[in-house]
C-alpha cells in the first residue's frame, strides 16, 4: 500500500472533528438537522484551516444513504461516503479555479449542472480557490449560483476573500475559517504522534505548533517530517529542521547587544551564519524576536501572542524588566531600514554584522541625539531670525565686531561670494508677488539671543551664516531629483530660516522660472532633513548697487540713443570679447548705440556709468563661471574700466546688432 501522508491521513470526516472551527460546524450541522440547505456557500480563510474537508464533510452529509434524509453524521462507511472520500463520486464535482479561469470552463459547469444527479441526492460542486475565476467567469455563474436548480449545491473556497466580486459574495452563506488555536492544535498533534508512535517531546511540539502560525496542514506536515528524525525529537532539532535560527540564540545575541558588547555580538552572528544560518534570515528571525520582546515588556501574560517555549519567555520577560520600550522600537525600526540592503546586497554578511552593530545602546543613542538635533526647532545661536537691534541706524552696516564677509544674509550667491550690501534690494517671490520692502537684516551676531532675564548666554557669540550654509548644504543632498539638485547647487543660497519659513536666492533672473517650479521639491528635501514642513519661498538675488543710487542716464533722441528690450540671456560663445558701452541692471532695456559720434557724457556721469559697465562684466563673467581678462594688460580682473569714449570706438560699425552679451 503507497506511503499516506498524515494530513491525509487524519483529514476530519464529520463537522465534529474539525479542529478549532466550532462555531462553523455548530452552524452547518444545525443546518442540515433542520433541512435549510442553502443554494451556495462560501467558505474563506488562511490555508490549512479546514476549508475544503468541510465541503467534503457537507457533501458526504447531504448525500449519506445510511439514512434518508440530509444528516450531520454521515457514515462514513457507505458507497456515497467512500466514493466521496476518495473523489470517485459521479455527483461531486471538485474543481480547480486555478487551471479553470476562462467563461468557457464556467459555462460547461453551468450546462451539466441543469442534469438530475446520477447517484446522489445534491449534486455538489466545490470550486477552489474561487478567486482565480476572471470576472467574465464569475458574470457567467451569477444566475445559476442564485438559482440553481434545486438538487444543485455549490460550495465556493478562497484564501482571499476581497478578489471575489461582491456580488457573488451577497448571494452565498459566507463562512469565515480562523486561524486554528493553539492548545487546540498542540492536542490534536500529540494525539496523532501518539498514535504513529512518534517520540517527540512537549516543548518539541508546542514549538511545531507555533511555527505553524495556525495552519493545521503545515503542523501535520512538519510532524511528518520530524518522525524521520532520531527519537527523541527536541526543540533544536525542529529550528534546524525548518531553517529558523533558534531562539535560545537570538536571546544570546540580543543579551550581547543590550550589554553593548560589540565583539560578542559579531561572534554571536558569525557562528549562527557558519552554521548555515543565512544573513537574511538571521534579520528577519531578530526582528521577530525584538516583536516578541516588545509584547514581553507591554504584556507578559500574553504567551499566547508569541511562538516562545515557555522557559525562553520568562528569561525575556526578566531581560525587558528594566528595558525602555522606546529602544526595541527603535531597533525594530533599524532593522526594517536594512532589511533591503541585506537583501540586495552581494555581501550580506557584511551588512549584517554592520546592522547589528547599529543596534548597540551607544550607537542607537548617538542616532537619537543626531535626529533630535535635526528636528528641534531653532534655537539660540543656530538657524534662527536675529532679534532687531534697539536703534534703527544699525541696519545699515553690521557692527564692527561682525566679520566683514558676513554682511547679510540676503546676498550670498551660490558659490559663496559675498558682494556689496545693496541699498534697497528688490526680490521676487515664487508666486510672482513682490513683497514689501524691507532693510537687510544684521548678522546674529550683532543681536545675540536672551536667556529670558535680559542677559545674553555666554555662547552668544555664534553667527547664524555657518549654520545657514550648513543646513543648505544638507538640503542639497538630498535634494531630488539630479537636475534639481545642480540647480539649487549652482544658483541657489539660503538667506533665512526661523524654522518654519525659508527664503532662498536665485542668483539668475533666467533660471528663475524653472526654479519657480522645483519648490515642492525644495520643500521635501527641507523636510528630509529636518522632519517638519518647511514653506519655501524664492527671490531673485539683486545685483549689486553703489550705495548711492545713480540717477538714470537720459539721453535726447538726437543723441541717437535706441531703447530696445535686452535679450532673454547672453550668447552661450561670444565669438570676440569686446568691451560694450555702459549699459544698465539686466531687469531694464539695455541701450544701443546708433552713431559711433554720440557726445560724451559729462565727468559728473562718469563714475556711474564706469560702475555700470564694471557690474555688467562681472555678471557676465560669473554667469559662466569664468572671469574677466585684460588683454592688453594680461590675465586678471579688469579693475579699470575703459572710457565712454573709448568704449564707443570699439563698438561694431553696425550699430542695429545686439551687443555680444
Amino acid at each position: 500500500m503507497a506511503y499516506e501522508p498524515l494530513h491525509h491521513k487524519y483529514r476530519p470526516q464529520t463537522f465534529g472533528a474539525l479542529v478549532g472551527q466550532d462555531a462553523i460546524a455548530t452552524t452547518l450541522a444545525n443546518a442540515l438537522r433542520q433541512r435549510r440547505i442553502a443554494p451556495a456557500y462560501l467558505f474563506c480563510g488562511p490555508r490549512g484551516t479546514g476549508k475544503t474537508s468541510s465541503a467534503r464533510i457537507l457533501a458526504k452529509s447531504l448525500n449519506c444513504i445510511a439514512q434518508d434524509h440530509p444528516t450531520p453524521d454521515p457514515c462514513g462507511t457507505c458507497e456515497t461516503c467512500r466514493s466521496i472520500t476518495n473523489g470517485s463520486a459521479l455527483d461531486f464535482i471538485e474543481i480547480d479555479a486555478a487551471s479553470n479561469t476562462g467563461v468557457d470552463n464556467i459555462r460547461e459547469l453551468i450546462e451539466r449542472a441543469q442534469f438530475a444527479p446520477v447517484q446522489c441526492r445534491y449534486k455538489v460542486y466545490v470550486i477552489d480557490e474561487c478567486h482565480m475565476l476572471s470576472t467574465a467567469a464569475f458574470n457567467a455563474l451569477l444566475k445559476t449560483l442564485e438559482e440553481p436548480p434545486s438538487n444543485v449545491v455549490f460550495i465556493l473556497a478562497t484564501t482571499d476573500p476581497q478578489r471575489v466580486l461582491p456580488t457573488i459574495i451577497s448571494r452565498c452563506q459566507r463562512f469565515d475559517y480562523r486561524r486554528i488555536p493553539l492548545e487546540p492544535m498542540i492536542g490534536h498533534l500529540r494525539k496523532i504522534a501518539d498514535l504513529e508512535d512518534i517520540a517527540i517531546n512537549d516543548e518539541a511540539l508546542r514549538l511545531v505548533a507555533q511555527v505553524s502560525q495556525g495552519g493545521l496542514r503545515d503542523a501535520q506536515s512538519l510532524l511528518d517530517q520530524l518522525s524521520l528524525l532520531e527519537p527523541p525529537v527536541g526543540a533544536d532539532a525542529v529550528w534546524d529542521l525548518v531553517g529558523a535560527v533558534p531562539e535560545r540564540d537570538l536571546l544570546a545575541l540580543v543579551q550581547a547587544i543590550f550589554s553593548d558588547d560589540g565583539t560578542t555580538v559579531l561572534d554571536s552572528a558569525r557562528k549562527l551564519m557558519d552554521r548555515g544560518r543565512e544573513p537574511l534570515i538571521v534579520l528577519q528571525n531578530l526582528a521577530g524576536f525584538y516583536r516578541d520582546l516588545l509584547i514581553a515588556k507591554t504584556a507578559g501574560d500574553r504567551q499566547d501572542l508569541v511562538a516562545i517555549t515557555p522557559p525562553t519567555w520568562a528569561d525575556m520577560q526578566t531581560l525587558v524588566q528594566d528595558l525602555d520600550p522606546t529602544v526595541l522600537l527603535l531597533s525594530q525600526q533599524h532593522l526594517r531600514s536594512a532589511e533591503v540592503q541585506v537583501k540586495n546586497t552581494t555581501q550580506p554578511r557584511l551588512w549584517l554584522e554592520v546592522t547589528l552593530l547599529g543596534l548597540l545602546p551607544s550607537t542607537l543613542a548617538g542616532q537619537t541625539t543626531v535626529t533630535t538635533a535635526i528636528a528641534a526647532p531653532p534655537t539660540a545661536g543656530a538657524i534662527a531670525k536675529p532679534a532687531p537691534p534697539a536703534n534703527p541706524a544699525s541696519l545699515t552696516a553690521p557692527p564692527a565686531s561682525a566679520p566683514s564677509n558676513l554682511s547679510s544674509p540676503t546676498v550670498e550667491s551660490a558659490n559663496g561670494i559675498a558682494p556689496e550690501t545693496p541699498k534697497a534690494p528688490s526680490s521676487q517671490t515664487a508666486n510672482g508677488a513682490t513683497p514689501e520692502q524691507h532693510t537687510p537684516e544684521p548678522v546674529a551676531a550683532s543681536s545675540p539671543p536672551h536667556n529670558g532675564q535680559g542677559t545674553p548666554p555666554p555662547d552668544s557669540g555664534t553667527t547664524s551664516a555657518p549654520n545657514l550654509a550648513q543646513l543648505w548644504v544638507q538640503v542639497i543632498a538630498v535634494l531630488e531629483p539630479l537636475g534639481t539638485r545642480a540647480l539649487m547647487q549652482q544658483q541657489g543660497s539660503l538667506l533665512f530660516y526661523d524654522g518654519v519659513v525659508a527664503r532662498v536666492g536665485i542668483s539668475s533672473r533666467p533660471l528663475f522660472k524653472m526654479a519657480q517650479g522645483r519648490v515642492e521639491n525644495v520643500e521635501a528635501a527641507f523636510q528630509k532633513v529636518l522632519g517638519q514642513k518647511v514653506q519655501v519661498s524664492l527671490e531673485v538675488l539683486p545685483d549689486p548697487k553703489p550705495e548711492a543710487p545713480a540717477p538714470a542716464i537720459a539721453l535726447a533722441p538726437s543723441q541717437g540713443i535706441d531703447q530696445r528690450p535686452a535679450p532673454a540671456e547672453p550668447p552661450p560663445t561670444p565669438p570676440v570679447f569686446e568691451p560694450p558701452a555702459p549699459v544698465a541692471q539686466p531687469e531694464v532695456n539695455r541701450p544701443e548705440l546708433k552713431q559711433p559720434e554720440a557726445k560724451e557724457p559729462d565727468a559728473q556721469s562718469l563714475p556711474e556709468i564706469a560702475s555700470d559697465f564694471d557690474r555688467a562684466v562681472k555678471n557676465f563673467a560669473h554667469f559662466f563661471n569664468g572671469q574677466v581678462v585684460d588683454l592688453d594688460d594680461g590675465p586678471g580682473l579688469s579693475q579699470t574700466p575703459l572710457k565712454p569714449s573709448e568704449a564707443a570706438a570699439k563698438q561694431p560699425s553696425h550699430p542695429d546688432k545686439d551687443v555680444p552679451f
